[in-house]
């Protein structure tokens, strides 16, 4: 395949060396209103790109200013391009920063029209900036660790078993890491895997957490509550009563104590948590309605629950430090104290005013 030669000159050769000229003295050479690469690159065909399927190479398409920026700053994805809107505006704040980092470690840019990114995402929103990326795959639950209860009293591990929607996936784990959840662990069987939809719906945390998998659940939970966790399992019930078939307490989640070690376990969109992992579980967590529902109404979609059983619970983390540190005598002055920071990364905290800003 022969490239355009504004594509030989700004990234790599067929040899796929790395040619001197970076990509950003090719758009400041560019004239006034000019788009660099002219016409050659608007004539670039889709087949030139991997489609949003991983490829032959085992490549997929990342996609969303977030999960892009994210994935480069975390490096635990190996590159192979980065593809930046023509056109869009300028290249300023983390746009300017994809691009010099992918100048730094040599990775080729592409400045392809909108329509060809609509095409490539399949019309997902990219906000401009797509990657050709290697997948990112779930870490064993043995690497999780060997975390004990008088390690610290207030451990929380989310534990999802068989969640299939990716947005939803995206979302929990985007709930999990703004609350500051320890660990995220899945059922391999019948989950979703962690794909570029995921990441952009997480805005882009999936890129920065660690989440494991498991292929025995139930073994798992039951060696926890061996090691002094409690297995706190979810149920959509209207009311807290205990189900004929199980003698499993149901509390209000706004009732819940957090003074040990916990797992949430959360269960699947449809069906919810399968009978055995429920039967695992020493308590069952419910959300209750504020008001009489019809029918049809009674339950949330589980990323909802998520971030209100999330919140609900690691509140409790942030009144438990609040009173220890006024309970302590003061060590500095209120000069020298700052104000802290609301997010580790700035994709995470403010990704809906940042995608109305960007764009589609």
């Amino acid at each position: 395949m022969r490239l355009p030669s504004f594509v030989r000159n700004a990234s790599w050769c067929c040899s796929g060396r790395l040619l001197s000229r970076p990509f950003s003295q090719v758009v400041r050479s560019s004239g006034r209103g000019e788009r660099p690469g002219g016409e050659e690159l608007s004539r670039l065909l889709l087949d030139d790109l991997v489609p949003g399927r991983c490829s032959a190479g085992g490549l997929e398409l990342l996609f969303g200013l977030s999960p892009c920026l994210l994935a480069l700053r975390a490096a635990r994805r190996r590159v192979a391009r980065l593809l930046l809107q023509a056109g869009k505006a300028g290249l300023q704040g983390e746009r300017s920063e994809l691009l010099q980092v992918a100048e730094a470690r040599g990775i080729p840019v592409l400045r392809p029209r909108r329509q060809k990114l609509d095409a490539l995402c399949r019309h997902q929103v990219h906000q401009g900036v797509c990657m050709e990326v290697s997948p990112l795959h779930t870490r064993p639950v043995t690497e999780a660790g060997e975390a004990r209860p008088g390690d610290d009293p207030q451990q929380l591990w989310l534990v999802l078993e068989g969640l299939q929607d990716p947005r939803n996936l995206g979302a929990v784990l985007r709930s999990a890491h703004f609350l500051g959840v320890d660990k995220v662990i899945t059922s391999r069987r019948n989950s979703c895997p962690l794909t570029p939809v995921v990441s952009k719906a997480s805005a882009g945390a999936a890129e920065v957490m660690d989440v494991f998998s498991t292929d025995d659940l139930i073994g798992f939970l039951q060696a926890k509550v061996h090691q002094g966790w409690l297995v706190a399992g979810t149920v959509g019930c209207t009311e807290p009563k205990i189900p004929q078939y199980s003698e499993i307490p149901i509390t209000n989640c706004l009732e819940f104590i957090w003074d040990r070690p916990t797992l949430l376990v959360l269960g699947n969109e449809g069906s919810g948590l399968s009978r055995e992992v429920q039967d695992s579980c020493q308590l069952l967590l419910t959300i209750l309605p504020l008001q009489q529902l019809p029918p049809g109404l009674e339950s949330l979609n589980v990323s909802v629950a998520a971030g209100i059983l999330l919140h609900s619970i690691c509140s409790q983390r942030k009144r438990f430090s609040a009173e220890e540190e006024r309970e302590q005598p003061p060590q500095v002055s209120s000069a020298t104290i700052r104000r802290p920071r609301v997010a580790q990364y700035s994709g995470l905290s403010s990704g809906s005013e940042q995608e109305r800003r960007n764009g589609s």
